[in-house]
């Protein structure tokens, strides 16, 4: 019978909905909750452990007490071997786990797990790699803010159904796949500093891992032509919701105005509404306008939409706005670096992922385009 470790970093996430770009230190935490922020890594969890119903007699699951994966466990039905002496933080409140129970609870898991599920972002990767380099099969559950490390599922469902994979021995290959962090000050900056710190080992399944963040080959006269494109376009009365990255900087760029490269914009008339603004904002504007579209670009590499640092546009603004009203920007060279063709979104629940399929124009160069489709498998 398999052995599964299962943790949680119940914080990862936290900061994404308002803006925050990571979760990174304790007064980040709490200003993300005085701002309303509402934790998601539980609910993402138990997405991954509903989806082992069907071989839950096939396993044991390991887990820490309370907060860090015993409490989703059992509300997923499952009977785990709990870890009660390992994070004694994780019965208080939220913000008294710290990356420490992580990296002793996978430790222990080390010697006594064949798979270990970890639910959180790159931060959580770094402590649980920092625990048990390449010696032990893991797979992580996208639950954080930044995810530019390869050793994540697509979805959290997807994380299942690897998993139940894994258990049922019908995984074959494995591969060693980078675990990269970036600097949360530079990033909230407006400055990707990612680094490198070493690799952990996945179960690998077509389509179920993401792969790591690619940069994207320099393409300037085609993004300059995007920008232009897309401006060209824009309808008055109409509250354009711009996500981050340098292709849709360079709408911004067109319109002459001042861009939060890793946030969302807001642009109506051809002027900036705010800057930099998380989810509710978002809504609030919503509201006083009639009609609403969202410019966004997917990341290099992973060809994901929604889900990875643009958490600020949720189900609700996503079905406020409504996907036909979805304007995806990206370069050929861009599209070259997706693994599969398609695009692949992660963005809140499974509901919300099954509405955004279908096809899609994309914009690719000044007055050209090619059509993708969100096809989550």
């Amino acid at each position: 019978m398999k052995r599964i470790g299962f943790l949680i970093n119940p914080i990862s996430g936290l900061g994404g909905s308002v803006g925050l770009k990571g979760t990174d230190g304790a007064e980040t935490v709490r200003k993300a909750l005085d701002q309303g922020a509402k934790p998601k890594a539980a609910e993402r969890a138990l997405t991954t452990l509903k989806s082992l119903q069907p071989v839950k007699n096939q396993f044991t699951l390991l887990t820490p007490n309370g907060l860090m994966g015993e409490s989703v466990a059992l509300e997923a039905g499952l009977s785990p071997i709990v870890l009660r002496d390992v994070c004694k933080n994780a019965v208080g409140l939220l913000t008294d786990t710290t990356f420490q129970d992580t990296v002793a609870a996978a430790r222990i898991m080390k010697d006594n797990a064949d798979l270990i599920i970890f639910t959180g972002g790159d931060g959580t990767a770094r402590n649980v790699m920092d625990a048990i380099g390449t010696s032990v099969v893991c797979i992580g559950v996208p639950a954080g803010v930044k995810m530019h490390s390869g050793v994540f599922a697509t979805t959290p469902q997807s994380a299942g159904l690897l998993v139940r994979e894994f258990v049922e021995g019908r995984i074959r290959q494995f591969e060693e796949c980078e675990v990269m962090d970036i600097d949360e000050n530079a990033f909230r900056d407006g400055r990707v500093s990612a680094s490198l710190y070493g690799y952990m080992t996945i179960p690998f399944s077509r389509g179920r891992t993401q792969g790591g963040k690619v940069s994207n080959p320099q393409d300037l006269q085609a993004t300059e032509g995007i920008g232009r494109s897309v401006s060209e376009e824009m309808q008055p009365d109409c509250l354009y919701i711009v996500g981050p990255g340098s292709t849709t900087a360079a709408v911004m760029k067109a319109l002459c105005l001042p861009n939060t490269l890793l946030g969302v914009d807001l642009v109506k008339d051809r002027r900036l509404v705010a800057s930099d603004v998380g989810e509710k904002e978002i809504l609030v504007q919503l509201k006083k306008s009639n009609k609403a579209k969202i410019i966004v670009t997917p990341i290099g590499g992973q060809a994901c939409l929604f889900g990875r640092g643009n958490q600020q546009i949720s189900p609700d603004v996503l079905y406020k706005t409504g996907k036909e009203n979805i304007i995806i920007v990206a370069t050929k060279a861009k599209i070259q670096t997706f693994y599969g063709g398609n695009l692949l979104v992660d963005a809140g629940n499974e509901e919300a992922n099954k509405w955004l399929k279908g096809y899609y124009r994309v914009i690719v160069a000044y007055r050209q385009e090619t059509v993708m489709s969100v096809d989550n498998i």
